[in-house]
């Protein structure tokens, strides 16, 4: 088996899908404490930390679905989705498309309405 099948299916097992939906959840959840300015005057440190680190997830996820996929990683239109509004994410200044960011939740819902 190679490095590449493995970590094809070490990307699609259950709990490590879960795991990421749970990340974006949070990382939506923050964004709506982003708006909060009573929020962001007491904890606006560590809620703009914790989205980081949210983001340095989803830049893993792609990075080894990149990896363990090449170039069919962007045969699926989710993969692409997230490719992009992770990529929008990192621009510098970015914040004006924080919006976008969260439009990562319809990845939850589509899983919902599958199940």
């Amino acid at each position: 088996m190679t490095e590449r099948t493995r970590l094809k299916e070490f990307l699609d097992r259950a709990a490590v899908r879960n795991t990421i939906l749970g990340v974006i959840l949070f990382n939506a959840i923050l964004l709506g404490m982003e708006t909060s300015q009573t929020l962001m005057d007491r904890w606006g440190g560590i809620i703009r930390l914790l989205d980081q680190a949210c983001l340095a997830v989803f830049v893993v996820e792609i990075g080894l679905k990149l990896v363990a996929y090449r170039l069919s990683f962007f045969r699926s239109g989710w993969n692409l989705f997230d490719f992009v509004i992770v990529g929008v994410a990192l621009i510098p200044g970015a914040q004006t498309f924080s919006v976008l960011r969260a439009l990562r939740i319809l990845r939850l819902l589509r899983v919902i309405s599958v199940a």
